[in-house]
């Protein structure tokens, strides 16, 4: 499996907050969530998204800012406003808007940050639903020249299947979900079939599918097809972010060159922690302290 060069990651997308129906607002995005994790081991990330000139963008930059991450990448926007996503409850059961026209649609190709000694760079479908951000996006994957880790995010209707394939077939790692497989990869077979042929059409170096309670399984070029399973818990609190919380800790184990069978294990234990606590980024750094001493990133 090739390996990035030594460097950062530099992550492209949407920062936004959850609003709930009783006014809570929960900050997220996939981009920023795995941001996060990258920043707490070490990794020093860039992130590359805007936000609105109003008191939700202020509160991303305090919180980045006191997480110690790097802001140059950060857009100002006093047209639109920060990202949202509205939840509605219906018979029990969450469902998501989330409202367009907001900042992270109209990242500013013309205000790029410089992004010297990149190693990869991340992003998602979603990124790209806006004409202005998916020419961003075209234009900062030109200047890096580095290779792409494709985050499958299908979020209706925020998306083309023609669009999804093209920027697999641009990337060089990719991870989906099983329904997102489902959708994507031709029918028939099994759920490795499936995938496998899907790694093989674009090319991939490695294919990561998540399947939740059940794991994750991987192919790479070579042939491998690796299985992981999540240790057994009682303390199921929230699986919101799991999925970032494995790419963050795979886009960790392409930069420090791990095996994939220990990129695999490392990822899945990590996200385990994770949907044992409330919310995709803990705000206490301790939090990352056992994982980063016992993966030698201290």
């Amino acid at each position: 499996m090739k390996q990035p060069a030594d460097g950062r990651p530099v992550l492209f997308g949407e920062v936004l907050f959850d609003r709930f129906p009783g006014g809570e607002t929960v900050l997220g995005g996939a981009p920023f969530n795995v941001a996060w994790h990258l920043q707490a081991f070490g990794a020093r990330p860039l992130l590359v998204s805007r936000i609105g000139n109003d008191a939700l963008g202020r509160r991303i930059r305090e919180r980045m800012q006191a997480w110690g991450m790097d802001l140059s990448g950060l857009q100002l926007d006093s047209s639109h406003p920060t990202g949202t996503v509205d939840v509605h409850i219906e018979n029990d059961e969450p469902r998501y808007e989330i409202v367009e026209h907001r900042a992270w649609d109209y990242i500013d190709a013309d205000a790029l940050p410089p992004a010297a000694g990149s190693a990869l760079l991340y992003h998602g479908s979603l990124a790209a639903r806006n004409p202005v951000s998916r020419q961003a996006l075209l234009a900062l994957r030109k200047r890096l020249g580095v290779p792409a880790f494709m985050d499958v995010n299908l979020r209706p209707p925020w998306w083309r299947a023609d669009d999804v394939h093209g920027w697999l077939d641009a990337a060089r790692w990719a991870k989906l979900n099983e329904d997102e497989l489902d959708v994507l990869a031709p029918a028939g077979g099994d759920l490795a079939g499936r995938a496998g042929a899907l790694r093989e059409r674009h090319d991939l170096d490695l294919l990561i599918t998540t399947r939740g309670a059940a794991g994750a399984l991987a192919h790479d070029r070579d042939g491998h097809v690796l299985q992981v399973r999540p240790p057994a818990t009682d303390n199921l609190v929230d699986t919101v972010g799991a999925g970032d919380a494995f790419a963050a800790v795979t886009i960790l184990g392409l930069l420090h060159r791990w095996p994939l069978q220990t990129l695999l294990e490392r990822a899945q234990v990590f996200a385990s922690a994770l949907v044992q606590i409330r919310g995709a980024t803990p705000e206490r750094a301790d939090f990352y302290t056992a994982f980063r001493r016992d993966w030698n990133l201290t």
